[in-house]
Parts: structure tokens; sequence; C-alpha cells
């Protein structure tokens, strides 16, 4: 999606989620927690701002060596905080932190979205068509070029990829789901999905578990696993979420989760059922009720469904199998917690990887191609709601980076979003990066521009359309910011101390 064009639509959908949302949640928090959010989004709006100011760059420097008139270059919307003429240009700083715009008058009509421009356009002579298309195609440049610079810096500071993320063993398969009915176990390995080899259980691309369940367009999809060294197909129906018109629409799943690499423990919470059945960091945990584990997710759905009800578990203590049982507690703090928990952090097992930066780039456009694949191809079950806007995507950076090694990982998420933005603002579509390019290719051919009595109605249109999407986006990403408001720093659990003995 082209962020710039609709900048202003970013800028109050941020100022609604900072009014309805990050205010209230600030209030329930500590202050540390308040703290480290607050910093967390504005790390988040400085690199969502780099990224779209750098595309902007890239037109403004393209203009300014083809000659082209340009009224202003503007950073942020709203109010001017400050602004100043410098050989016949406007800069501007805003006082909304939403990105910014290149006002240009010799390029197709913006009057719908940037507003008038300072110099009519009679009064300035015709750019060739060729200029337009240098300006034009410069800002996706310039998004790539940002790209890959981002992409050697992920090369040489490394990618955090956890070990779920690559296997293709299931985990965890929920009993009441399509791949349970079908006969899928924890255990087995994925081999391959409708005759797509599988090699990895989360990304998208048709060699990932997941992608390749929820871009699946026939019911039953064959599923081909091995189990313990033998090759077997099971018949799987994916199924979908039942959710409300104004919720966004769920992808198929088949409820399945990947296998960890072990289950060991990182840390125990004072006075939790953890440190009654004498467990400490360090220990494994092999089986539940005689079963063997593949993912604390198995631990904590059990949890879920028995609530306080006691469990035994097998554990590797200092080399030693034992057997303990655990009675799952619910806390005293939070306030108003009423799930029970055993107050165990489980380690998660996490290797620094070092992709070269091509081998980032392609895999970035790989992720824009799929996507657009699914989302076009006949009988998908992928809808528009499903994608994210600009609020989504400072959603998926405020998760990221409030993770652990989360400014490797936003690093890494710069790469493909600005492949995104490249790519996508090249998409012949009026008003987009690409539609201008389009236009200068047929003023090229006719020998002269299109009838403004054309061009400005058919602008105006493509703007309305494409702010209506983003504003149709937006109501689901601002949806996802409040439950993130909601599950993100909600209170240190505590349970309640335990009489000792003398």
């Amino acid at each position: 999606m082209n962020l710039r064009r609709v900048s202003p639509v970013v800028a109050i959908a941020f100022v609604v989620i900072a009014a309805l949302i990050i205010i209230p949640f600030c209030t329930s928090v500590t202050f540390a927690t308040e703290l480290f959010t607050i910093a967390t989004l504005l790390e988040v709006v400085l690199l969502f701002n780099i990224l779209i100011i750098v595309h902007e760059l890239g037109h403004f420097l393209a203009a300014k060596w083809c000659g082209l008139k340009i009224d202003k270059f503007a950073i942020w919307f709203g109010k001017p905080l400050w602004m100043k003429k410098i050989d016949g240009v406007e800069y501007i700083l805003g006082s909304i932190p939403g990105g910014g715009y290149v006002a240009l008058p010799q390029m197709a009509p913006m009057e719908a979205i940037e507003g008038k421009t300072d110099t009519p356009k009679e009064d300035l002579p015709p750019a060739s068509p060729w200029h337009k298309i240098i300006v034009a195609f410069a800002g996706p440049l310039f998004s790539f070029g940002l790209a890959i610079v981002f992409a050697c810096i992920v090369w040489a500071v490394g990618k955090p990829v956890t070990y779920t993320e690559t296997t293709t063993v299931i985990g965890y398969v929920d009993p009441t789901g399509p791949a349970a009915k079908a006969g899928l176990q924890p255990g087995d390995r994925i081999l391959s999905i409708e005759g797509h080899h599988i090699t990895r259980f989360i990304g998208i691309g048709d060699d990932a578990v997941n992608w390749s369940i929820i871009t699946s367009t026939v019911t039953p999809i064959a599923v081909e696993v091995d189990r313990d060294g033998t090759n077997q197909t099971f018949q799987v129906s994916p199924v979908r979420q039942d959710h409300s018109f104004w919720q966004r629409a769920t992808p198929r799943l088949i409820r399945i989760g990947p296998a960890e690499k072990a289950l060991i423990v990182k840390e125990v919470l004072p006075n939790s059922p953890a440190v009654a059945a004498g467990i400490v960091p360090g220990d494994q945990f092999l089986e539940l009720d005689g079963k063997k584990l593949y993912s604390s997710m198995t631990i904590e759905k059990y949890v879920e469904e028995h609530a306080t009800a006691p469990m035994n578990v097998k554990i590797l203590h200092q080399g030693i199998e034992r057997q303990v049982t655990l009675k799952p507690e619910i806390p005293i703090s939070p306030k108003g917690v009423k799930d029970a928990y055993l107050g165990i952090g489980w380690d998660v097992a996490v290797e620094i990887a070092h992709p070269s930066p091509s081998e980032q780039v392609i895999g970035s456009v790989e992720m824009v191609l799929n996507t657009l694949a699914a989302l076009f191809a006949s009988h998908s079950n992928v809808s528009a709601s499903q994608l994210s806007g600009p609020i989504g995507i400072m959603n998926i950076f405020f998760a990221v980076l409030s993770s652990p090694d989360g400014w490797r990982l936003a690093l890494w998420l710069a790469v493909v979003i600005n492949v995104n933005l490249a790519l996508l603002n090249l998409f012949p579509f009026p008003i987009l990066d690409g539609g201008h390019i389009l236009l200068s290719v047929i003023e090229w051919i006719r020998r002269r521009p299109l009838s403004m009595s054309i061009l400005e109605p058919l602008q105006t249109a493509c703007a309305l359309l494409l702010i209506s999407y983003m504003v149709y986006i937006t109501f689901f990403d601002v949806q996802d910011s409040g439950k993130m408001a909601m599950n993100f720093g909600g209170g240190e659990i505590k349970f309640a101390p335990k009489p000792t003995s003398p």
C-alpha cells in the first residue's frame, strides 16, 4: 500500500489510538511498564517515518535532478511547526508524525489528497514523460535501496530464528480440531501439503505449513507426514473460526502448532505451583499423563481445560527422571485474573542467523508476490480484510520491538516493509507511483498528456477508493491495537505466599 498518500489517515488513526487505547492502558500498568511502552511506541513511530521519508526523498531528489518545479517538501502533517522557503521550495515540518509528501505541480494532479499547489499548472512548462517516469520511479527505488541497507545491517548483526519457525514436526494438535479428527498426532513430521514440499512451519510460501493451509483452495487437503519412519497421508478439512461482520476474517486452520526443541524451564515464579512441586530452572518436561510432550502449548491447553485439577508430569531433573504432581493455581495478581497458572517460564530455543542481503531481499519479494497471488487467486480464502495497513504495520513493529532481541527482528522487518512499499507502489494504479509511470507512458505514446477533464476525475476517484480501503483496513487494525493494549503488560503475576514449616 502507498503509505505516503494516506498519511493523514494514519495520523488521525494514531491520535485515536493514543486517546482511546494507549492512555487507558498506561493508567492500568506499572510506571516501568508505562515508560517501556512509550519508549517502544516512539521507536515504532521513528522507524515508520524513516521508511516513508526516504521514499519521499527519492521523489524530491529526482525532481531536483530533472529540473521539475517543487512547491513543497513536507515531513509530517498537520499545523506546521516550522517552515522555510529556500530556492522556491517550501520546506515544512508538520505537527502530526505521519509521514510526508512532495508537491510536484508538473506531475499528474494530486489535489484530492495533497491539496492545491501554490503554482498554477498552466503557468509551468510541461515536464517530459521520461522526467515524470524517473521522478515516479525514484520513490520505489529509494525504498528498495533502504531495504538493501537494512539487509546489510541484519547480515552483520543477525536475525533471531526460533526452532518453531524452521521445524516441520507437529507439537500440538487440538483434540477437537480438524487435524485430530483426521488422525494427525503430535510428533508427526510434515513432508508435504497438497503435493508442495514442506521445509518450515511458519512463513509465507508454499514450503511453509501455515501458509499452505491458509491459501489452500480445496477441501479436504492432503497432508503427508512421517510417523515413526513410515510415510502416511491424511485428508484434513480446514475450518474457519466464526466471527462477526465487524471483525477481521479468520484464515483456514487445521488447529495444529509446531514442536519445540525441548521443554526446558527458564524461570519459576515465587510461591507458584512449580515451586511447590520442586521445579527449578533447567528442568526439562518430558511427559504429561504418560504422553510425550512436544510443545508447551499442550501444557497450557491442559491447564486451561482442567483449571486447578492436579496434573502428573515426568521431568528430567539434574539428569534424573522423576514424576511430579503439579496443581495449577489462580494468582492473586493482577486483580481480576480467573485463569490458573503453573508459574513457569519456558526457555525458547533461538539461534542468530546471518542471511545474506540478497537472500533477505529475494525472500521479501517472494513474500509480497505470494501474498498478492493468494489474494487474487480464484477460490482464494485470503481476503482484503486480512491484510494490514499503516496502523497494522505499526502494531507489528510494536509487538516485535517488545520481544527479546526485538531490535534485530525490527531491522529485518524493515527490509520486508521497504520491499513491500517499493513493489506495491509500482502497481499501475492511478495516484500510486506505478500509476504515474503508466500515465507518462501513455503520454509518451500519444505525444500529449491526457485531458485534465479525464485525468482529474480519474485521480480523485482513485484517491477516494484508496482512502476508503485504508479506512476499512484501519478499522480492523485499530481493533488489533486494542487487543494488544489489553494483553500487553497487564501486570506481574503473583501467587499467594505459602506457609513455611518451622
